[in-house]
């Protein structure tokens, strides 16, 4: 890995991490609007442009019509309410094509030059697969939903958003080093590390966990916080058989799982704020964990928003794009603890 600062490639990803991101904040959208079966076919290499004219617009709706959102949600829909429902998930396939031609050609173009080789060419070569593998999981996330059901499977849909996340985290990481790879002189960041990587674990423990909220619209009944239907704990929760799918399948329990989650991640970051800011020199690494820590309580705040006013989709769009910015802030305390910066 090379320790000497590369700001044009740090630039070049610090570009890709604000795509996917966005990618990840459209996808959220599509799922919110319901727009994400609006297009039932999927050319990955030649669908890159939208319909051009009436014909062409009749006959993707024609296609549309042939399957069960159409048949059992949306059949009194015209053609300007297709049209209202399949921008946005042109949008988000398009972005997607988009942001792997950005990463890709100038990945090539810097490789070719000889200023990325080694481990991170392979590094940022996997990281293109899996971008690859992720537009696959999205199809197959979006076939789940043409079947018997408008609806798409919330397990796939959970695993879509956690291939973004970690493709995400994969390219910022990559991006730290490119801005700054020296290792530091402080030897009070070691013993912060692990704790801070249980908790970016946590984090994204719970965007998954917020993913099957989503994929169930469990966030569209009990809306009260912090009782659940008058109790801490609904009489319903763990009451679905098997009890091992309760975790991923029964309402109420994702529900309450993802509230315990959320409650774990404020406390930790707080704890463990606290502590990086009590301990260290003044510094960056400081800024950042004080940063996480409002960032904490920000996204506790949109969260409880987002439940008592049954998920607004202005208000559960910047919930999700909160968690990613949690996450993000706490990638960075990693990247700095790990190379003891302060």
């Amino acid at each position: 890995m090379n320790t000497h600062p590369n700001k044009d490639i740090a630039y070049w990803l610090l570009i890709c991490c604000i795509m996917i991101f966005m990618m990840v904040i459209i996808g959220g959208l599509t799922r919110l609007t319901e727009s994400g079966l609006s297009m039932v076919d999927w050319r990955p290499v030649v669908g890159w442009l939208p319909p051009l004219n009436l014909a062409e617009w009749e006959a993707a709706f024609a296609r549309y019509r042939e399957f069960p959102e159409f048949k059992i949600v949306n059949h009194g829909m015209d053609l300007a309410g297709f049209k209202s429902i399949f921008w946005l998930e042109y949008i988000h396939r398009l972005l997607g094509r988009v942001t792997g031609v950005v990463f890709l050609l100038p990945l090539l173009f810097f490789m070719i030059r000889g200023r990325i080789r080694g481990r991170l060419a392979l590094g940022l070569m996997g990281i293109f697969l899996l971008g690859a593998v992720q537009g696959g999981i999205g199809w197959i996330m979006v076939q789940s939903g043409l079947m018997d059901e408008p609806r798409v499977s919330p397990y796939r849909l959970t695993l879509h958003l956690g291939f973004a996340v970690m493709i995400y985290a994969s390219v910022l990481w990559l991006m730290l080093t490119q801005f700054n790879a020296v290792m530091g002189d402080d030897d009070a960041c070691k013993k912060w590390v692990v704790p801070s990587g249980l908790l970016g674990g946590l984090i994204f423990l719970t965007i998954l966990s917020g993913g099957l909220v989503a994929g169930l619209d469990a966030g569209l009944i009990f809306n009260t916080f912090p009782l659940m239907d008058g109790r801490w704990i609904p009489t319903e929760y763990m009451a679905y058989q098997p009890v091992s799918r309760s975790f991923f399948e029964h309402v109420p329990t994702v529900q309450w799982d993802h509230r315990m989650l959320a409650s774990l991640v404020l406390f930790a970051v707080l704890l463990l704020g606290w502590q990086v800011r009590r301990q260290l020199p003044p510094g960056g690494t400081r800024w950042i964990a004080g940063a996480l820590m409002f960032m904490a309580l920000v996204q506790v705040g949109l969260g409880i928003s987002t439940l008592l006013l049954a998920v607004p989709i202005p208000l559960a769009s910047m919930h999700q794009g909160g968690a990613l910015v949690l996450f993000t802030l706490a990638l960075v305390l990693v990247y700095r603890l790990v190379h003891r910066q302060v």
